[in-house]
């Protein structure tokens, strides 16, 4: 199976000392690089934001204004490469990053499906973590959402900590756009990078649910308290990953003066605001080739009875596979024990594992 790099906790600056390596944005998918230096301190001083590798002079400004958000910028982003992971972890390219910048190499500076979906994901996980940190009392710029009360129309009250996703979608907007609408937001890939950047907070936005409480005697609902709360990050991946699967090649048009993206097959119904969008066709990520950030698949598990994409024929590329039997230790024949323990037996069998040739 293709390996993880080791995430480290400091890079060089151009004097050679040691600085964080937090926000490094030469592209969008190098957010993805702060992800990978868990061990770093917290941001807290304005002259950290100087040494930030890759931001644009706004950027800098709104970290040093934003000291304390940027924390959460950098959960958003751990957040968006663990879920990222979990959605491909059956699939060729299964969001392996890189020790070097960018991350995935090539894989998202070019106009790809996939290089769709990570502007998405990652958009999304830092308005994710900022609203999680505005709710929870982390930053003192933004709290609960307090346009969100008194009495609705089904006859509950509004009460609680509703997420202020206004302000963790704001946030996203302002620090992760700029980039691109500093350049005038005209070329193809901004476009691109915009439309798939909204569509992964629209993935949060429309769909809120209302959480309630009930009150009374006896555990009665004579009356209920409700708030609004984001989805699962799980379900926002869940959703974009279905929204990648059905993306849309798009080529760049002009209506009046205004550019936008247009289907390239005018079959095709016109994507709306939720929806993915990519400009290149992706390489089908067979063979290793680092200098495009594709690890390529041999040694990667795959399903021997699968006739999907983490069987082993479509993930070996009709190369073959290898099959070893390993032994696993599991637990078993487990009893409850007053009190309060769960003892159980280790159990011993032997399975199959397939590996891409």
């Amino acid at each position: 199976m293709s390996t993880q790099p080791q995430c480290g906790s400091t890079v060089a600056d151009g004097a050679g000392s040691q600085v964080p390596a937090l926000l490094v944005l030469a592209d969008f998918g190098d957010l993805w690089y702060l992800a990978k230096l868990s061990s770093v301190g917290s941001i807290s001083e304005e002259e950290t934001c100087e040494k930030l590798k890759g931001l644009i002079q706004r950027q800098v400004q709104m970290c040093k204004r934003n000291l304390e958000v940027m924390d959460s910028v950098r959960r958003g982003a751990q957040l968006a490469i663990e879920e990222c992971q979990y959605q491909f972890r059956n699939r060729r390219w299964n969001c392996s990053t890189l020790d070097t910048l960018p991350v995935f190499g090539k894989v998202v500076t070019q106009g790809t499906r996939e290089a769709a979906f990570v502007y998405a994901i990652s958009s999304a996980g830092v308005a994710f973590a900022v609203t999680r940190a505005c709710s929870s009392g982390e930053l003192d710029k933004c709290g609960c959402d307090r346009t969100v009360q008194g009495g609705s129309p089904q006859g509950f009250q509004w009460s609680g900590c509703s997420d202020n996703i206004a302000y963790g979608v704001a946030f996203s907007q302002s620090f992760v756009d700029i980039r691109e609408r500093s350049k005038g937001a005209s070329s193809n890939r901004a476009l691109m990078n915009l439309h798939n950047n909204e569509a992964g907070r629209k993935a949060i936005l429309n769909n809120m649910r209302v959480e309630c409480k009930c009150h009374g005697v006896s555990g009665s609902c004579e009356f209920k308290t409700c708030w609004k709360a984001m989805p699962p990050f799980r379900k926002v991946g869940n959703i974009l990953k279905e929204k990648f699967d059905g993306a849309t090649e798009v080529e760049q048009s002009e209506i009046g003066s205004t550019k936008v993206l247009v289907p390239k097959n005018s079959q095709f119904k016109p994507h709306t605001d939720e929806d993915l969008v990519y400009l290149d066709s992706s390489p089908d990520f067979c063979d290793h080739d680092l200098k495009n950030g594709v690890l390529g698949t041999s040694g990667r598990q795959c399903n021997k009875t699968s006739k999907a994409i983490d069987g082993c024929e479509l993930m070996c590329c009709g190369r073959g596979f290898h099959t070893d039997e390993v032994e696993v230790v599991e637990r078993c024949s487990c009893k409850f024990h007053w009190c309060c323990s769960v003892k159980c037996k280790p159990c011993h069998r032997v399975v199959e594992i397939h590996t891409c040739r």
